[in-house]
């Protein structure tokens, strides 16, 4: 098997991916179009030239990757893909030979927490149009951050039916200190997760925005709030 994690930024999902590659029978890969993204876009992140760097920048290169052989010689193959990577002129129907999983979160949530990292975020930047998009031409399943951090073992366990994948209780811990399939970027953004053994406590009340922030979060409601309906 291999699961196509479709996810914006900020949104539980390093966090998913260690769950997954918790498991003996899993590979996980780190978010693959990066380099690419960047590379086609010409916007600048955090590290830009160290990603430029150490990844594939051609998409239909790794695309090509992504339904290949399972590293490893692994059973199953976890990817980890941020919707906002999937720009217009990128393949995309590779992931039709993969069970395609949506993870998403309220965007309040999203906003507050990309501020800490970054700069104040656009539309663009933290892919709720993107990932809405992808369901509508892939289909699949969708799963809820706020449910698995609420309850991790319930959550996973309706993911893993869903898929027709058997739940391992491996999946509810994971070493701390990273992963050795973590992408060059992960010192920038991965480090209350490399704190992390498991996953986070239920969220509290939703942040507070304000301004051009609040806005923002108003004009990606309703792409969250679409997917939601049909999440597990």
């Amino acid at each position: 098997m291999k699961i196509a994690m479709w996810s914006g930024p900020r949104n539980l999902s390093t966090a998913l991916m260690y769950s997954f590659g918790s498991r003996e029978d899993f590979t996980v890969s780190d978010e693959p179009f990066y380099a690419a993204y960047l590379n086609a876009t010409g916007i600048q992140h955090p590290m830009n030239d160290e990603i430029l760097t150490n990844q594939e920048q051609n998409p239909s290169n790794v695309a090509l990757h992504c339904v290949g052989p399972n590293p490893e010689n692994k059973e199953h193959w976890y990817q980890k893909h941020m919707c906002q990577h999937m720009i217009e002129g990128f393949p995309l129907d590779w992931a039709k030979k993969c069970e395609n999983v949506y993870l998403i979160r309220h965007p309040a949530r999203v906003i507050a927490s990309y501020l800490v990292k970054r700069e104040r975020p656009k539309i663009n930047d933290i892919g709720f149009i993107q990932q809405y998009n992808i369901f509508k031409k892939l289909g699949g399943i969708i799963i809820d951050s706020n449910d698995i951090r609420s309850n991790p073992e319930e959550s996973l366990q309706k993911l893993c039916d869903a898929i027709n994948l058997p739940f391992d209780l491996q999946m509810l811990n994971w070493p701390q200190g990273g992963h050795k399939s973590d992408g060059i970027w992960a010192k920038h953004w991965y480090g209350s997760v490399w704190d992390s053994t498991g996953f986070a406590g239920a969220e509290g009340p939703l942040p507070v925005l304000n301004g051009d922030m609040k806005a923002l979060c108003k004009k990606a409601l309703p792409y969250y709030e679409e997917l939601k309906k049909l999440s597990l």
